[in-house]
């Protein structure tokens, strides 16, 4: 009678099996599952319409579903707009770099721009601040190099585990081709990342620099800029009119500028500090010399 037991036992426990794998193969039937990327997009936008999930959890995993095919030099920053540090540039010069352009890290190159010879942190420069003889050399970190074919998904797994979150992109001749943060990698899955250098677009405002030149956000009104500066702003067509300096700017520019680009306007000097997203978030502003007004 023990023997018999444990057979029923196992009969049983397989009809139950038999069973749920019946009733999983007709779920599949009516509603079987997608076959295609396109196919599973559209089964997160009806997951969206029939409140399984939110708006924002369907953007995100259709950034992990899209990131899977994108590599590092579809979402690199390209060499020509890279901001390099010279291992030869005295403090001053390092400092002044690290405040016009607010990066955290700095590819650090010997000569050549070509030679790039390691990552320096921001905030080590307060280790030359308190010791000026200390050597650069000393603070640098090891430069990661990868592949312009690098798969984003591989790229996001190595900054995590190595906890480099900047890697210098290399082509096919071997020739630097630009740099990819791990910043870069998360907004194709969160969107676009704020960070320290940016504003709410209600609050775009005016700030003053150090060295008598403004700080102006690119979503500033054009009539708040006209009241701080005594200006008249206004484009070149009369029947054009615009919000924000920002929009005005690219607008007079003809493309959206990129930073050091710089466009003199109603006796003012605009340099783009600061582009992402496709917008300029800021502009360092100054007044031109008289000799020197046009726009």
């Amino acid at each position: 009678m023990s023997d018999t037991h444990p057979a029923r036992l196992s009969s049983s426990v397989s009809e139950r099996e038999d069973k749920r794998g019946f009733l999983q193969k007709l779920a599949e039937f009516i509603h079987p599952g997608p076959d295609s990327r396109d196919e599973l997009l559209e089964t997160l936008s009806e997951a969206e319409d029939n409140q399984i999930i939110g708006s924002e959890s369907r953007v995100m995993l259709e950034g992990v579903i899209r990131m899977a095919d994108m590599t590092a030099g579809e979402v690199m920053v390209p060499a020509t707009r890279m901001d390099l540090l010279s291992i030869d540039a005295v403090f001053d010069e390092l400092l002044h770099v690290v405040i016009e352009t607010a990066h955290s890290r700095f590819p650090v190159y010997e000569g050549d721009k070509e030679n790039i010879i390691g990552i320096l942190m921001a905030k080590d420069l307060l280790k030359l601040q308190r010791a000026p003889a200390l050597n650069i050399r000393a603070l640098l970190r090891p430069a990661v190099f990868v592949p312009e074919t690098k798969g984003l998904n591989d790229l996001l797994r190595e900054f995590r585990g190595n906890r480099n979150h900047l890697a210098i992109v290399i082509d096919e001749f071997g020739r630097v081709a630009g740099l990819i943060t791990i910043e870069d990698v998360l907004e194709q899955i969160v969107g676009e990342i704020e960070d320290e250098f940016d504003i709410a677009e209600d609050q775009g405002d005016i700030f003053g620099l150090a060295d008598r030149t403004y700080r102006v956000s690119g979503d500033t009104t054009i009539e708040r800029v006209n009241e701080a500066f005594g200006v008249t702003l206004a484009g070149i067509d009369p029947d054009d009119t615009f919000d924000t300096i920002g929009g005005l700017i690219a607008h007079e520019m003809g493309h959206v500028p990129k930073r050091g680009e710089h466009h003199t306007l109603a006796g003012l000097n605009f340099v783009v500090l600061h582009a992402k997203g496709g917008a300029v978030r800021w502009f360092k502003v100054s007044p031109v010399a008289d000799t020197d007004t046009s726009g």
